[in-house]
């Protein structure tokens, strides 16, 4: 029900000032959602502003279906509201008025297919290369989503590589499109600017139409968007936009966190702040706060909340990347053994995509149900899946979808009329893809064909050979001499992801290769395969595992953000530590924190294995300036280096001077424990946590866990303790399994069961 008592007085009077410009900035769980309906709702109750003239824009289809099914269980009419994204708001005034600016009303919608098609034609006809073709597509997008035309571009970016022969494709591209009634994605809003602008017609409909226009995500907007509403509100001027320039994080995609500021000049709006938050704990915004202090770009304002002090906020500093998954996969354990909790109620945030893995694997390893949120499981992502297909048919030869998997990664151009020519060939005469095009030069293909498979096939022979040598040599020999992995991927941000995970890859290697050193690639493949198939653990009660990004809008009671190391968060790559890069990574740290409703535990490694190389860290600059951990002030020079994410070539080289780097690092090596274990974790000021011990006699006594003892895992099978090691906090056992190899976990929660004699 329409309800507007149960709104804060500065809801209230943000609700009930309805004409003219307003700009609410809303903090982190301050309740934006029921402002944006309670006012909607005002208008159509109180104020009998028919529906038709209202217009709400939101960011997301989930989104907006929240917002209406909120408002339908609020009116019992709201029939007629414009309640869509951006987007699907353009589709829809561009399919009354698009005849005006040249197009057919019934025009196409090109979705990524089509657009990539439409550039790689235009490519071929001009004689680029075809790496050319995925920075053209990048690039025109970046040109739409700053308002930039084919005839500028060229102006714009002269002195920028290849800016002619992207000018040139940009304006095919455009005729294109033209020519062909189509509009792509960007072109949705781009478009509907132009034809706001030069139609009377189109923009005196609309104008009069949306009397009342509402935009949430403000911060989220970029400049065409910006311009679109500036246009819809020119009549009335009864714009209402909430955002908050504090979890701006999209800049890379096109948002404009300046439009916020923007809004305040070209309005003259009133401003009201949110800052009563209903989610989060006194201790947990104060950390929040004192964060998001840092940036300068933003208006002022502090999170307050009257849910009481809650539980302190705990930092946590692991002696490697594995010890902080184990930290992690523990705390979470007693948190659900103690009865406080359920998995469901937990979520870990990375920075990174490529950082799931050791926490994927813990979780196995440990029983603890999961889900990747917003993106595939590590050893689901395509890049992984690419490297390890090449593996799975260097040691298996009959494995056909494996061959067609890769026979274009990377390109080799050979076309689907090739591959079904190759499919039929050895279906019809009973011989596997591997046989056929090993044995190219025999088979009755087109010579352009065979040229291309002959070589193809020299690689397979060669990696078949490499397998059945050590797993570390094979890896090597695959992604640098046969993939060319370093320089395989262009340099934007999908690709430096993709890179990242393959990065990751190779710890997962050279993890498994520590610790079963007789291993073989089959071997290795095995355990992989044992990581991958988890699907009967994701059920509705399992922790959520996601990146900061992905994760914006949702909240859990229970939030750990691991990896805060300077360099991996804040992220650091070449050029990038710039005032407004690290304001960014900033507003996502403060985004990462106030997901947390109850309990905030904040990781960090010394070491973590990344980019291809063990990199040596110091705590990352956001617990430094929230009093969690002390900045020495010998250290500036590594909050200024940038390591590069090409690190992978270090996989071929040794990890000497490791120790001279930890030293160049500036650590105070007390930080962190010893080489084990340990550890060290602090409460907001640095008081000791004592950690809760786990109830229930459903687990062996750790007494039971002997050298030589046999265990029974759930997914591992059976295994032999190989060694056991006390570490003050817990006693790890290294256990041989029949399946997985040989890994090393604490006896004190894994789900292991001790196997009597006669079992």
């Amino acid at each position: 029900m329409y309800r507007p008592d149960e709104l804060n007085e500065i809801q209230r009077m943000a609700v009930l000032d309805t004409e003219g410009a307003v700009l609410v900035t809303a903090g982190a769980g301050s309740g934006k959602t029921k402002l944006l309906t309670h006012r909607i709702a005002h208008l159509i109750q109180d104020l009998k502003v028919p529906p038709y003239n209202i217009l709400a824009i939101t960011f997301t289809n989930k989104a907006a279906n929240e917002m209406r099914s909120r408002l339908e269980s609020m009116l019992p009419e709201c029939d007629g509201i414009w309640i869509f994204t951006f987007h699907a708001a353009c589709v829809r005034i561009l399919r009354r008025f698009i005849d005006k600016i040249g197009f057919n009303k019934d025009f196409t919608i090109y979705g990524d297919a089509e657009t990539k098609a439409v550039v790689k034609r235009i490519c071929k006809e001009n004689d680029y290369h075809e790496d050319m073709i995925k920075r053209i597509l990048i690039e025109i997008s970046n040109a739409k989503n700053k308002c930039i035309s084919p005839s500028d571009y060229g102006n714009v970016f002269k002195f920028a590589q290849d800016s002619e022969c992207i000018a040139n494709a940009y304006a095919q591209y455009q005729a294109t499109l033209q020519s062909n009634n189509a509009l792509d994605y960007d072109d949705l809003l781009l478009q509907t600017l132009k034809l706001l602008r030069t139609s009377d017609e189109a923009r005196e409909y609309f104008q009069n139409k949306f009397r009342y226009i509402h935009i949430d995500e403000f911060q989220d907007t970029n400049i065409v968007q910006y311009e679109i509403a500036k246009i819809l509100a020119g009549k009335y001027g009864n714009i209402f936009a909430v955002g908050d320039e504090d979890q701006c994080i999209y800049t890379w995609r096109g948002a404009s966190i300046a439009n916020i500021f923007d809004f305040q000049k070209d309005f003259k709006c009133k401003l009201y702040k949110l800052e009563q938050n209903y989610r989060s704990t006194d201790n947990i915004l104060s950390v929040a706060n004192k964060i998001i202090k840092g940036n300068s770009n933003r208006l002022d304002k502090k999170l307050w909340t009257s849910n009481g002090s809650g539980d302190k906020v705990v930092c946590f500093g692991a002696a490697t990347d594995g010890f902080e998954a184990d930290y992690v996969v523990k705390t979470i354990y007693e948190l659900i053994h103690n009865g406080e909790y359920n998995y469901s109620d937990c979520c870990v945030l990375l920075r990174l995509n490529a950082l799931t893995r050791p926490f994927e694997e813990r979780f196995l390893q440990y029983g603890i149900p999961h889900k990747v949120y917003g993106g595939f499981k590590f050893y689901d992502r395509k890049e992984v899946k690419d490297v390890l297909a090449y593996a799975r048919l260097s040691v298996n030869t009959c494995d056909d979808e494996a061959i067609y998997r890769i026979i274009n990664f990377p390109r080799r151009g050979i076309g689907e009329s090739s591959i079904d020519k190759i499919r039929s060939y050895a279906k019809e005469n009973r011989l596997t893809a591997f046989e056929v095009i090993t044995h190219a030069e025999n088979m009755p293909f087109p010579t352009a064909l065979r040229s291309k498979l002959v070589d193809f096939g020299k690689t397979l022979i060669n990696l078949n050979r490499a397998a059945q040598g050590e797993v570390t040599a094979y890896f090597k020999y695959l992604l640098f001499d046969i993939l060319n992995v370093v320089n395989l991927f262009s340099e934007d941000d999908d690709d430096r992801a993709r890179l990242e995970n393959i990065n990751e890859l190779v710890n997962s290697v050279r993890d498994f290769v520590k610790n079963n050193p007789e291993s073989t690639v089959s071997d290795y493949l095995q355990t992989v395969s044992l990581y991958s198939d988890t699907d009967d653990i994701n059920d509705g009660n399992a922790v959520t595992l996601a990146t900061v990004h992905s994760a914006k809008g949702l909240e859990f009671p229970v939030v750990f953000v691991a990896g805060l190391e300077d360099g991996t968060f804040p992220s650091l790559r070449m050029n990038e530590n710039n005032s407004s890069h690290i304001e960014e990574e900033r507003r996502l740290m403060y985004v990462a924190v106030t997901r947390a409703k109850r309990r905030l535990f904040l990781t960090y490694a010394q070491s973590r294995y990344l980019y291809g190389e063990t990199k040596y860290s110091i705590p990352s600059r956001f617990l430094c300036e929230c009093g969690l951990v002390e900045r020495r002030a010998d250290s500036t020079d590594v909050f200024t280096s940038s390591p590069s994410y090409r690190g992978v070539g270090s996989f071929a080289r040794s990890d000497a001077n490791l120790q001279s780097s930890s030293r160049a690092a500036g650590f105070k090596s007390n930080t962190f424990g010893g080489e084990k274990f340990s550890g060290t974790y602090k409460s907001d000021f640095g008081k000791k946590v004592t950690a809760a011990k786990p109830t229930g006699n459903d687990k062996p006594s750790v007494s039971d866990f002997a050298v030589g003892a046999t265990v029974m895992h759930k997914t591992f099978g059976k295994g032999k303790i190989v060694s056991i090691d006390d570490m003050g906090r817990n006693v790890y056992a290294k256990i041989d399994f029949e399946r997985g190899g040989v890994m090393q976990l604490a006896v004190g929660f894994a789900p292991l069961t001790v196997v009597k004699d006669g079992e």
